[in-house]
């Protein structure tokens, strides 16, 4: 990419490698990642797109956030991405599948992320993948995306050749088998006004759309990958919430309310939630797992603390 190559031509130090980069403050908000991106709309987000990072012995693979549908890399990559760069990762984030519907989504999410048809929006991801591997010098990257964004990479791995360029992928309530819209999408007229006005992903996304179905054919994984999905039993986007799940070898499915029922976050809280990240976490780097935290976590915010001052490491 063109933005690739002018910011490691225009990087004259010495490249640093990932865990010895400063440490960046992690506030996991909702809203507060909303006033962010109305600020700041398409800016990366902390910790993210430093194109001169080297991935440490340790983590050697970087890690690519992947938004969801009517977001962007701002508002997604707000809490994960700053949180991933401290735990010593290269971390890299983009923009992807803009221009279509009407432009509804979130504010700072604009233009309008992950409304084009997903196939084209899985090409951009591959694009992005190759420029992550030349720029790091990596094998293979991990990808980390919520609701499309956990979802639309598997077109990637299945059917670009991604399989062989990816170790992880981690779904944060992601669109596996798409949604009912809580029995909505069964309405006649319905998903053609969804998409109408959040773009032709809307209908890719629907729990009968003819993507999903050609997607899910002959196994939901690929071989040489792990996938790990974490989910809440509050998601009113992905519904039933049971969709999210996948089926396959080399799966791990977890619900964030087994073991912690005060957690009440919801489909855009769970990107915040500190729960939601600690199993993002560990599932990249399972030989270091932590407990993840169980304390109250609102829907759309998610349970705010400055992770660090809690010192994650």
């Amino acid at each position: 990419m063109a933005a690739v190559a002018a910011v490691t031509a225009a990087t004259s130090v010495a490249p640093a490698v990932a865990s010895e980069q400063e440490r960046h403050q992690v506030l996991n908000s909702g809203l507060a990642s909303l006033l962010n991106a109305t600020a700041r709309p398409g800016a990366a987000p902390g910790g993210a797109n430093d194109w001169s990072c080297v991935p440490a012995p340790e983590h050697p693979e970087p890690v690519v956030l992947v938004h969801g549908t009517v977001e962007n890399m701002t508002y997604n990559g707000y809490s994960l991405a700053p949180r991933l760069a401290n735990e010593g990762y290269c971390v890299f984030a983009f923009n992807y599948g803009q221009g279509t519907g009407l432009g509804v989504g979130l504010p700072g999410a604009y233009p309008t992320g992950g409304t084009a048809p997903i196939a084209a929006s899985a090409e951009q991801l591959s694009g992005f993948v190759d420029s992550v591997l030349a720029a790091t010098g990596a094998d293979e990257v991990d990808l980390v995306g919520h609701s499309q964004g956990g979802m639309m990479p598997r077109q990637y791995l299945k059917f670009l050749g991604g399989a062989e360029k990816v170790d992880k992928l981690v779904g944060l309530s992601p669109s596996n088998h798409g949604t009912d819209v809580d029995g909505l999408a069964l309405l006649p007229g319905v998903p053609q006004l969804l998409q109408s006005g959040l773009g032709d992903s809307v209908r890719d996304q629907m729990h009968d759309s003819e993507f999903l179905a050609e997607l899910n054919a002959g196994g939901e994984t690929v071989p040489g990958v792990d996938y790990t999905v974490i989910q809440t039993r509050y998601d009113e986007i992905v519904t039933p919430h049971t969709s999210a799940f996948l089926d396959g070898p080399n799966v791990n499915n977890i619900l964030l309310q087994d073991g912690c029922e005060v957690n009440a976050t919801d489909h855009l809280g769970i990107s915040f939630d500190r729960r939601a990240e600690q199993f993002v976490v560990n599932a990249l780097d399972p030989e270091h797992a932590a407990e993840p935290p169980c304390e109250p976590s609102p829907p759309i915010n998610g349970a705010t603390k400055d992770a660090m001052a809690a010192d994650h490491r």
